[in-house]
């Protein structure tokens, strides 16, 4: 099941060379948009990350069956996180892709100046030009007051299950430290991290498709997921 990123959609091309490597081998696939996201309806303005979260929630609950690897890009590694603590019984295993725990406070709220802060709070949104599109990201005070309720790297990460990162060490948005503090959060011990020394933050070329592919099938053969 992947789980995409902030202001993406379910078309991306990890999305999509996964899902194609999945069919191949016979295993069943995935993906879905958040509210306000690509396909599904809803303002983007409008969402939270709890709203997104009990969407991802809903799709493991109504649409598949099973155990289930998460694949989280970007928000996506938050998302995959927080239900891998909500249903442990139904995830097999973990792929975080510069996961982004806590980014509203930690690469958003902390490091914005104090005019971007007022803005937020007394208008309510503050729209951020974005390097990923011609539109802008508006960061809203829902968002980041929401986020608040769903911090994970302020202590321990209760999930036990076999979890594999993936990060980009030239990534401009979400440093690559970050996935050593998730793996030193999570209570289990089969954690690694795989640093792409010269990689991004997409990680989308295609010798990060086909990492990200072998690092996905190394997790099928472990657990035995079908």
């Amino acid at each position: 099941m992947f789980l995409g990123g902030f202001m993406s959609d379910m078309t991306g091309g990890k999305a999509t060379t996964l899902e194609a490597w999945a069919v191949e081998r016979g295993l069943s696939f995935t993906r879905f948009d958040y509210q306000g996201h690509g396909a599904s309806s809803g303002r983007f303005a409008d969402g939270t990350i709890g709203l997104w979260a009990d969407d991802a929630l809903a799709v493991l609950d109504q649409v598949t069956t099973g155990p289930q690897i998460l694949v989280g890009s970007s928000m996506g590694g938050w998302m995959m996180l927080l239900a891998a603590t909500r249903r442990p019984e139904r995830v097999a295993g973990l792929v975080g892709i510069a996961p982004a725990p806590d980014f509203t406070e930690d690469l958003m709220w902390d490091i914005f100046d104090a005019d971007v802060r007022r803005q937020i709070m007394e208008q309510g949104v503050w729209n951020r030009p974005s390097d990923y599109g011609p539109e802008p990201q508006p960061i809203t005070r829902a968002l980041i007051e929401d986020g608040r309720n769903h911090l994970l790297l302020r202590g321990p990460i209760p999930y036990g299950g076999p979890v594999r990162l993936l990060h980009g060490q030239r990534d401009p948005d979400v440093p690559w430290q970050l996935s050593l503090r998730i793996a030193e959060a999570l209570t289990g011990d089969d954690v690694r991290v795989t640093l792409v020394k010269d990689g991004d933050h997409r990680l989308s070329r295609a010798q990060d498709l086909d990492l990200l592919c072998r690092t996905v099938g190394a997790l099928v053969d472990e657990i035995g997921v079908v």
